[in-house]
């Protein structure tokens, strides 16, 4: 009973077999007859992808074209070369120095940087001992006493670079009823990055003809609408350089951008260094794939496999003779 059960589901299974083989063979046929379809027919397919390639991509521009049109009168900024933009470049340590005075003489009198801390200064910007002497000149809040007045201490290398109000209120009575931003993350947070803040900074023009400015109000074309409370605030020899740069007004925003860039990113340097060793790391396992998978398949895809569906030879069931078992004793 076992056996013939064991015939009848391999002859179930063979004919499921040779079905989905049919259908496989009907999908090749398909695609063989497209193969062989006239020249004109494959024309009209090659264009009919193109044209849905091109589509998808002019959709997207537009779209894209259209969110950064909806930002009312707003000049977008060139393109800069920044050095540390380049595959092979870091960010410019004393452009940054440099740049740390600009905020510390000029910036520092309305913005914060509470995400940047001194100690990620070292190395960077000042060595050790200069990192701690800054961080003493700076008073931070360490507490309030009874009467709900804050308590004050010199900083330290673990103290972030304290904002100039003593709290939100403060900073809005100051500023008209608007806090002024803090500077740690500006450059990642505006569309165009340091393009946008250079140009911001350099960008102060009188209003034209038609446009009535408010009180305390001031043109920019490159901020979104073109009128910005904040004023200009960097001007030629506004400070001096302690290493005899000339102090212009292109220069300050260089080197204050490229401080905000850093402040932005801390740890730039040591992630583009990884990055490089993961571009190269990467490039060898390419390499390597293709040289095994050449290796594997290069001899294997181009032989013909023709299977063979032959019907197997049918099992003959015959009787055995009754008698006695294997190892009996003779009688």
């Amino acid at each position: 009973c076992l056996s013939k059960m064991a015939t009848v589901g391999n002859r179930v299974a063979r004919q499921a077999f040779l079905k989905a083989k049919t259908v496989q063979n009907s999908t090749q046929a398909n695609f063989g007859s497209f193969n062989n379809s006239p020249k004109g027919f494959k024309m009209l397919g090659l264009i009919a992808g193109t044209t849905a390639v091109v589509g998808g991509i002019g959709t997207y521009i537009a779209v894209k074209g259209a969110v950064n049109a909806s930002t009312e009168l707003m000049l977008h900024p060139p393109k800069y070369p920044w050095w540390h933009r380049g595959w092979f470049t870091e960010i410019d340590k004393k452009s940054a120095r440099r740049g740390y005075m600009v905020y510390k003489q000029v910036c520092s009198a309305c913005h914060s940087l509470n995400r940047v801390r001194f100690r990620e200064m070292i190395g960077i910007i000042f060595t050790e001992e200069e990192a701690k002497a800054e961080a003493a000149e700076y008073q931070i809040i360490d507490g309030y006493d009874e009467n709900n007045m804050p308590i004050k201490r010199p900083g330290k290398l673990f103290d972030a670079i304290p904002s100039p109000y003593d709290n939100q209120i403060q900073a809005e009575n100051a500023n008209n009823g608007v806090a002024p931003p803090d500077l740690s993350y500006v450059v990642l947070g505006r569309e165009g990055g340091e393009d946008y803040i250079f140009s911001l900074l350099t960008g102060y023009h009188e209003p034209p003809a038609g446009v009535k400015l408010p009180e305390g109000v001031h043109y920019n074309p490159y901020f979104p609408g073109g009128l910005i409370a904040m004023a200009q605030a960097l001007y030629d020899e506004i400070i001096e350089y302690e290493d005899g740069t000339p102090a212009t007004q292109s220069q300050l925003a260089k080197d204050v951008t490229t401080f905000l860039t850093w402040a932005g990113e801390p740890y730039y340097d040591s992630k583009k260094a990884l990055e490089f060793k993961a571009y190269i790391l990467l490039g060898m396992l390419f390499v390597g794939s293709y040289y095994f998978y050449r290796r594997t398949w290069s001899s294997l895809k181009h032989k013909l496999v023709v299977p063979n569906y032959s019907k197997p030879k049918k099992d003959v069931l015959r009787a055995k003779r009754p008698g006695k078992p294997k190892g009996a004793p003779r009688s």
